[in-house]
Formats: structure tokens, sequence, C-alpha cells
């Protein structure tokens, strides 16, 4: 009897369901943060986590690194290597919130637009929604891999 981890990842029609779902989300993610990198530099300095002279660095690099990836797993590209990027975010992101929801901190994720989006999400919505995507990451590299070594 198969487990659902191992019809999550044969199943190639589940697979490019993942695959399209990172994608845009990331893309999509990445949009309002290239076109206004000053306001996101403003949010992650928000977070409190990161020394004050590399965060315009990450403000510029990140939102790049979202589309590119995102473009890639659409494309079906790379998949393993863009999907071990995204997921390496996602682990980034979810270590973010966490610890933010520790401090008690409120603070805007900064994921889909330059204004407060937690009007729309709360921090434990955020932190579920980025652990259901590290998921669906998980299966896709997991499949790129597998296919690899056959």
């Amino acid at each position: 009897m198969n487990s659902i981890g191992t019809i999550l990842i044969h199943n190639q029609k589940i697979q490019v369901v993942f695959r399209f779902i990172l994608g845009i989300t990331f893309m999509a993610a990445s949009f309002h943060k290239i076109i206004d990198p000053g306001q996101f530099a403003q949010i992650i300095y928000g977070y409190g986590l990161f020394p004050e002279n590399l965060i315009n660095l990450i403000a510029i690099i990140v939102p790049f690194f979202e589309l590119f990836c995102g473009l890639l797993l659409i494309m079906g590209v790379w998949k393993g290597g863009a999907c071990l990027v995204i997921n390496m975010m996602l682990v980034g992101f979810i270590a973010a919130i966490s610890i933010n929801l520790i401090r008690g901190y409120e603070f805007d994720c900064g994921c889909f637009s330059g204004s407060s989006s937690s009007q729309f999400f709360n921090p434990i919505t955020l932190l579920f929604r980025d652990i259901i995507l590290l998921c669906f990451g998980f299966t896709v590299f997991l499949s790129d891999i597998q296919k690899k070594s056959r």
C-alpha cells in the first residue's frame, strides 16, 4: 500500500500543481518588492533580525530570487535548484515569523504588498501558509531528486 507521501511525490499532475502554486506565489510576492525596494527594506527592518548594513542588500536581492525561482518552477526548468532556493527562503520566512511571534512583535510580513498586509493575514495564518508551501516545495524537490536517480 502506498503512503500519501509516495503518492504525492510520484503523481506528476500533483507535482505540476505544486510547482505552479509555488511559482505563482513567489512571482506575485516579488513584484511590489522589485518596484519599491525602499518600502521592502523598511519592512525587513521592522523584523528586528538583520544587521542594518545588510537590510538594503537583502531588500534588493531577495525579490529577484523570488521572481526567477518562481519563473523557473513554472517553466519546469532547473526545478530542483529553484525549489531548493525557494525552500530555503521559506525556512527563513518561517523562522523570522516564529521569532517575532515569540517576541510578541507586531509586524508586516511584506509578502504581497508594500502596505500593511496584516489586515488580511495574522502571523499564525502566515506561519501555516508558509509551512504548507514548504511541504509543497519539499515534495517537488524530492520528486526531482527521485527522477534524477532513476
